[in-house]
């Protein structure tokens, strides 16, 4: 069966930060699919370039001039073959001609434009028969390059376990409102802020962070009588230098990073960690997976990149047991499947996770999905991110009906 490309179009369009990105429009038999790409702030040394060193009209000039014509006709049905010409023409091996973001925009359209053309939707073109739905996941108390003013550690995070998915999100909303209701209290001649995914942001210490946290979840929790999770990304390579982790008030030794993550497992019930280590040190990750991986999800994201090679590296060192997913890290769809797969096959869980700059795209919920992700990071309110968590409350109806 073929089912060659007629058309492709890519421009320009604006995130949520207010940046240009970019967005493809593919063109099948009987289907169409556009997709915009999101932007990272917090990014991984070792995750594909987003747009050409010379900008994103570079990118879009590089498409133009040598990439459009070699695939138009092509047969959409091969995505493992669309996405190995892109990777192909571009020929830097990490998308800096073309650009990771475009790249990403043209591998999820021609999907887009697959599983319309097919009549199924997104996540079961990609995913097959076997659908699940993740818990959201959401930023509440942010810093880092997140944020400014705000905490050393990027994100703290929850997940609300409801009996589906809209009240679990909807009960993450609470638990934001709720800790906005607390700082107001505690700082009530200070202005409070919120961060690039709507997470409030003030001058807290991380373990002040901590504490209005786990109060918040608990109010709330007890008045919904629902289980709800806590996290944080660390995401240590910001805080990393000279082979120290420099924080606002304190710097930690390697060893001292390690102890601290464990006790962030430990002492505060903090079952979701990303990124406690600098994105090379595999082995810190697995010292922290060893001691308290039992209780808690050790998550890479620097560490990996969405890279099927790194992630069979952790596989090896046993450096976590979750990993998280972002297609514009690798820059394809049929990439980042087969980081999933890695993952899966070793027993490893995989969170799919928006970017700090979004766009109101949904294609991270439907990959959610299809990849049996535990959790999905979405951030709790704004449209980009509310775009995402009603679209699975949309597919879970689909599901259950």
């Amino acid at each position: 069966m073929e089912l060659p490309i007629e058309d492709v179009r890519v421009r320009k369009v604006l995130d949520s930060r207010g940046n240009f990105t970019v967005e493809a429009d593919v063109i099948v038999p009987d289907g169409f699919g556009r997709t915009s790409a999101p932007a990272g702030a917090s990014t991984g040394e070792t995750e594909v370039i987003a747009f050409s060193k010379s900008g994103i009209d570079a990118s879009i000039q590089f498409f133009e001039s040598k990439v459009k014509r070699s695939i138009i006709g092509f047969n959409a049905l091969d995505q493992a073959g669309f996405d190995k010409l892109l990777t192909d023409i571009d020929g830097s091996g990490n998308f800096s001609n073309l650009g990771g973001n475009l790249a990403t925009a043209l591998s999820m359209s021609v999907a887009k434009a697959v599983a319309q053309s097919l009549g199924i939707p997104l996540y079961r073109y990609v995913g097959g028969i076997r659908s699940t739905i993740p818990r959201p996941m959401g930023n509440v108390i942010g810093g880092g390059k997140h944020a400014r003013n705000g905490t050393s550690i990027q994100e703290f995070l929850v997940s609300a376990h409801a009996d589906n998915f809209l009240d679990s999100a909807y009960i993450n909303v609470l638990v934001h409102r709720r800790i906005g209701d607390m700082l107001s209290e505690k700082f009530k001649d200070i202005s409070i802020g919120v961060g690039d995914e709507r997470a409030w942001s003030v001058n807290l210490t991380d373990e002040e962070a901590f504490e209005i946290l786990n109060e918040a979840v608990k109010d709330i929790s007890s008045e919904k009588k629902v289980k709800i999770y806590t996290g944080v990304d660390f995401a240590a390579d910001s805080l990393y230098e000279n082979g120290k982790y420099v924080y606002k008030h304190t710097t930690r030794s390697r060893d001292e990073q390690i102890d601290y993550a464990i006790s962030v497992s430990k002492d505060f019930g903090v079952y979701y960690i990303e990124d406690p280590m600098y994105d090379t040190d595999f082995d810190g990750f697995a010292e922290i997976t060893a001691k308290v991986g039992d209780r808690s999800l050790i998550v890479g994201d620097d560490l990996y990149t969405t890279n099927p090679e790194r992630i069979k590296k952790g596989v090896e060192k046993r450096s976590t047991n979750a990993v998280l997913i972002k297609v514009n890290q690798i820059g394809t769809l049929s990439a980042a499947r087969e980081a999933v797969a890695v993952a899966t096959f070793a027993g490893m869980k995989n969170i799919v996770s928006h970017r700090s700059g979004e766009t109101t795209d949904d294609f991270l919920a439907h990959l959610s999905v299809a990849f049996g992700s535990t959790f999905v990071k979405t951030g709790v309110i704004g449209g980009e991110r509310v775009a995402k968590l009603n679209e699975i409350s949309r597919i879970e109806e689909c599901l259950t009906s």
